[in-house]
């Protein structure tokens, strides 16, 4: 009998290490840039392209808040969305949760619904912005902050994104 176990255990190791375990990459700027190119081409606009100085811009941002992890923008030259999460968050995770803001826009009146935000939405797809830069950084109570930067920046309030 004890023979039978000792046989089963590298048996079920070996089956453990072959399950995939889940891996969330999605920070490479193909990633940032795939999730917001689809959100784009869905109201007919041009893809986005990468930006190495904006890209630069983003990760200093960043960089900047691992010790606290607060949604503060910086001000900077550029359009900017932030977002956090408890745990780890993707890139593409976090270009997902400012798309679903879709849902609040009304482009006939080029206004989100009462007491929504939907602007982080219209900068992904403002048609003027073109270039694109995104950081992620673990900060230091284990959450994740991640900012993404548009150049030219977005949002001019009267105009319709696209």
């Amino acid at each position: 009998m004890c023979s039978v176990k000792l046989l089963a255990l590298p048996l079920f190791i070996a089956t453990v290490l072959l399950l995939p375990v889940p891996f969330n990459a999605q920070q490479t700027p193909e990633d940032y840039l795939n999730a917001h190119n689809q959100a784009r081409a869905v109201v007919g606009l041009g893809p986005m392209s990468w930006d190495k100085k904006v890209a630069a811009y983003a990760q200093n941002y960043a960089n900047q808040h691992v010790s606290e992890c607060n949604l503060v923008h910086s001000e900077g030259p550029y359009g900017e969305n932030l977002a956090w999460g408890s745990g780890d968050l993707s890139g593409e995770e976090a270009v997902k949760m400012w798309v679903d803001e879709k849902t609040y826009y009304d482009y006939n009146s080029n206004s989100c619904a009462p007491g929504r935000v939907c602007g982080h939405y219209t900068q992904v797809v403002w048609r003027e912005s073109v270039r694109l830069g995104g950081a992620k950084v673990t900060c230091t109570n284990g959450g994740t902050f991640i900012g993404c930067n548009y150049d030219p920046p977005g949002n001019y309030i009267g105009k319709r994104p696209y």
